[in-house]
């Protein structure tokens, strides 16, 4: 059961989309907004490879001014807005169905620049570097911002990539998360 685990949507559930989706556990999500916790007040936040909306929506509701979630998959794009209209948080986000990383460029025409961007790309398949790559040739990241990539445990990211300097790097069992300012 995926549910948002702090803040003013708190306990509630979420629907995860069919397909090939990997929610982060719990745990991960926990120890991940922790470690955000004094940067969500009013930040904007990008939840891109959304598949639920889970990390958008647990920033939106621990106070997080606005979230763009982008997905390629249109079930996910449709999991995010019953979610977004369940915990009534719909207003302070944009949905958007969109290629990545090949489409940031789209979605940079559309959004302003993140405070916080966070990617979770499927495990197998990912071309890391071209990720943060576009990430951050695209501008998407605000200045002082973070971009966070989940990924595998047992992978080791760059210590930089396209101007990002990799920050921190956390552990949750399986799950790695990477930090790039």
């Amino acid at each position: 059961m995926l549910r948002v685990i702090a803040g003013e949507a708190k306990g509630l559930r979420l629907e995860t989309p069919e397909g090939s989706v990997r929610p982060t556990s719990d745990r991960a999500r926990e120890a991940l907004f922790s470690i955000l916790h004094t940067r969500l007040a009013g930040a904007r936040f990008a939840d891109l490879y959304a598949g639920s909306g889970a990390n958008g929506i647990e920033a939106l509701s621990r106070g997080a001014a606005h979230c763009a979630f982008v997905d390629s998959d249109s079930r996910a794009i449709n999991a995010v807005g019953r979610n977004l209209f369940h915990t009534k948080l719909g207003h302070k986000s944009r949905s958007y169905q969109l290629t990545l990383p090949d489409s940031l460029g789209a979605l940079a025409s559309k959004e302003p620049a993140f405070d916080i961007v966070f990617c979770d790309p499927p495990y197998t398949g990912t071309d890391y570097e071209m990720l943060l790559s576009e990430v951050a040739g695209n501008k998407l990241v605000a200045a002082g911002g973070l971009v966070i990539v989940e990924h595998e445990s047992k992978l080791q990211l760059p210590q930089s990539v396209g101007g990002l300097e990799k920050q921190r790097e956390a552990r949750y069992g399986r799950v790695g998360m990477t930090f790039f300012a």
